[in-house]
């Protein structure tokens, strides 16, 4: 309800008129004075999802601390069209409508990350939301042909607050540590801010099991398998901050640090049959991951209608890795030592503005100016000597990009029915990079126009039920690593066999964009108490699939042009993608009316996405976009009961096994993936609470296969790997 001053004037008449008139006071008297009241307000999730023209799924900062996971790839996978890759708990690549291969866009707080970040990096407890948009809009971005998924950080308060966490898991039987610390408060001078810090330790060990059966047309069947274990272990200490300033009427000012600092240490020991064969094969390893970005954003009313927004954000990640690997007790002792450095450095600077007009038009525009810089050392020893043939590339990389954009969008209110958003986005990407004598240098620039309409029709502007209609143009780049990548031999290089599964791999600088069309339909009904029913209908026709391929290609060896088997991206032909999202979630008395009174707060959540795909230029039936499942679904209640300090709740996922035809030789083979969570919650008090969180209840083994038809051999990889069940205990305060 809205508080007017004529609804405050109408309860003081209603207030006279029900109580008796005072004694009269004494001329003299001074004048009874008013406190002032204040009341104010903030968009909920929901308000915010039923408001946006383009399609929005907003998850606040209470749905994803409900499970008490230990990454944002393990919470993601409850949420509607998002398909995490990897096993339960192990991180992966999130993806969005199944689609692998960096069709999703991924932003922190509205910018993209550098290479060698991903989201598994950020712990849920430094997140204050995350936002979800499956279509494109012109100002946040073509380069999303399956949807955009925006992090956003802790964000600062008007009030003071502490908040702690401290949690203990385990995880096959180690031990993983976690503290979360974040400070809010503001001073006199109008600075709100807000800092978060997270220590965590992360130990995880794991089975090495992997076959590899290799079937020539002519001569005897090989097996080759690998028998082991390993253990890796990861701390990392994650800083952010938002410091925020009212500089005047309609201006401020928003400093917004981040910083990553990790290590780790892996090492594995396993036994290696076939050829080669090794009675020991010992590797170790260390790393460190070193990110520190710093963003400004400055706002400024210009007038009552016009709006500036400008930011800027830059930074720098360092990734270093030394891997050593000894085999022993077989056809060829050897010891082989690598190390990696890369640096990246990068700018984005973006303006805009916008223009709230009378007719109910909201008009944005704006230039983004983005700049790269990587630069990569890579040294090879193969007992203590150069690796043969690697010194045709140079052991420097040198690669630059350089993006601009520039788009204009405008939103408004054509009827009290209706609201119409079209806009229009222009980005072009200059690549070039410098990889030894042997490559040169390689350039590539690509270009796109990218027009977006959306629309949203209510039939009654009353009414609880609306309809979204959006037509946009989409489009993936290829990644800088696609493009300017060199040669690298496979890992057993020179000693062992380079086959087709064995390939080397290469970039390809002759790499287009993947456009993509695409047509979205959904229906919501928002329900009294705050349920919501959709269904959401989309298509996709994809131009100049990027998919990597195998060839017999001439690989210079010292100076020697020599056959090898290598694995290199290509623009293949065009794919088409479609499937169907439906979301349910509600209050038990919003869909039974006459629930029982103990059973009315129970709350119920279900998604079920189905997804199809065909890659034209790839033979049927299983020519699927990479990674996609025939389907996602979830499902999965929260209950408190009325006066009860104890919270309970449990999620059920399930993806089927994934079965896709990648190239006319190579085909790949997911095992299905059934995860059982439950969570438990006891408020101590009103601002400390305690939660164990259970994970992967009933674990199953997670197997992938590979196999390659050449036509001359027929090679099936497998690899099975154990999921294990975990356990978090989390003690939450604020102070």
């Amino acid at each position: 309800m809205r508080i007017t001053p004529f609804f405050l004037f109408g309860l003081a008449l209603c207030a006279q008129a029900q109580t008796p008139p005072p004694p009269a006071r004494p001329a003299s008297a001074p004048a009874a004075q008013l406190d002032k009241v204040e009341v104010s307000g903030q968009a909920t999730d929901e308000t915010k999802r039923r408001a946006s023209t383009a399609s929005k799924i907003v998850i606040s900062r209470e749905d994803l601390l409900r499970f008490g996971d230990g990454n944002l790839v393990d919470l993601m996978r409850r949420l509607p069209g998002v398909t995490p890759g990897g096993r339960p708990g192990r991180g992966g690549e999130i993806r969005m409508r199944g689609m692998g291969g960096g069709f999703t866009q991924i932003l922190v707080d509205g910018e993209r990350m550098p290479p060698g970040f991903t989201l598994d990096q950020v712990p849920p407890e430094q997140v204050e939301r995350i936002e979800i948009q499956r279509a494109p809009t012109a100002e946040t971005g073509a380069r999303a042909v399956a949807g955009t998924i925006n992090v956003i950080l802790r964000e600062p308060l008007a009030r003071k607050l502490n908040e702690a966490r401290l949690s203990l898991g385990f995880d096959h039987g180690e031990l993983q540590p976690n503290l979360a610390l974040t400070h809010n408060d503001s001073t006199a001078g109008g600075l709100n801010y807000s800092l978060t810090s997270v220590l965590n330790r992360q130990r995880r060990a794991d089975d090495i099991n992997s076959r590899t059966r290799i079937e020539p047309d002519a001569g005897p069947v090989q097996e080759r398998s690998q028998r082991g274990r390993s253990l890796d272990q990861r701390d990392s200490l994650n800083l952010n901050g938002r410091l925020q300033w009212r500089l005047g009427e309609g201006e401020t000012l928003q400093l917004m640090p981040f910083a990553v600092l990790a290590q780790g240490q892996n090492q594995s020991q396993f036994t290696q049959g076939g050829e080669p064969r090794y009675t020991q094969v010992a590797t170790q390893g260390e790393g460190s991951f070193r990110m520190l970005r710093a963003g400004a954003n400055y706002q400024k009313r210009l007038s009552e209608d016009l709006r500036l927004d400008l930011r800027a954000n830059g930074g720098g990640a360092n990734l270093r890795n030394d891997n050593q690997r000894e085999e022993s007790g077989g056809t060829l002792d050897r010891r082989q030592n690598d190390h990696t450095d890369n640096r990246d450095r990068n700018l984005n600077l973006t303006g805009k503005l916008s223009l709230q007009t009378a007719a109910e038009h909201a008009w944005v525009s704006g230039a983004e100016l983005e700049w790269g810089k990587r630069q990569n050392t890579r040294t090879s020893l193969q007992n203590g000597q150069p690796l043969q043939g690697l010194g045709d590339f140079g052991d420097e990389l040198s690669a630059r990009t350089l993006r601009s954009a520039l788009y204009s969008q405008d939103e408004w209110q054509a009827s009290p029915q209706w609201n119409l958003h079209a806009g229009l986005r222009f980005e072009q990407i200059d690549s070039r990079g410098q990889a030894g004598a042997a490559l040169g240098e390689v350039r590539n620039r690509s270009q796109v126009w990218s027009p977006m309409l959306h629309a949203l029709w209510k039939p009654d502007p009353r009414s609880r039920e609306q309809l979204r209609m959006s037509l946009t143009r989409s489009y993936r780049a290829a990644s800088l690593n696609d493009l300017i990548a060199r040669p690298v031999f496979n890992s057993q290089f020179p000693s062992g066999p380079n086959t087709e599964y064995a390939a080397d791999s290469a970039g390809n600088p002759n790499l287009k964009p993947e456009l993509a069309t695409g047509l979205e339909f959904a229906y919501e009904r928002y329900l009294s108490k705050g349920g919501l029913l959709s269904a959401n209908l989309f298509a996709r026709s994809i131009q100049g699939l990027i998919r990597r391929t195998l060839a017999l290609e001439d690989s210079v060896l010292n100076g020697v042009p020599t056959p090898r088997w290598v694995s290199r991206p290509r623009n293949l032909g065009d794919a088409r993608v479609y499937g169907l999202e439906l979301e349910a979630k509600a209050r038990l008395d919003e869909i039974w009316a006459e629930a029982p009174p103990a059973w009315v707060p129970l709350q119920l959540r279900a998604n079920l996405s189905l997804f199809r795909s065909a890659v034209e230029d790839i033979p049927g039936p299983h020519n699927r976009i990479d990674a996609q499942p025939r389907f996602t679904s979830n499902l999965g209640l929260d209950y408190r009961a009325p006066g009860s300090p104890v919270s309970l709740g449990f999620n059920w996922s399930y993806t089927p096994e994934v079965l896709i035809q990648q190239t006319e030789i190579l085909s790949s083979r997911t095992s299905k993936r059934v995860v059982f969570d439950a969570y438990g919650q006891w408020a101590i008090s009103r601002d400390t609470s305690l939660r164990l969180a259970l994970s992967n209840l009933d674990p199953l083994d997670a197997l992938s296969q590979t196999v390659v038809d050449s036509g001359s051999n027929l090679v099936t990889t497998e690899s099975r790997q154990r999921t294990f069940r975990t356990a978090t205990l989390r003690l939450e305060t604020r102070f």
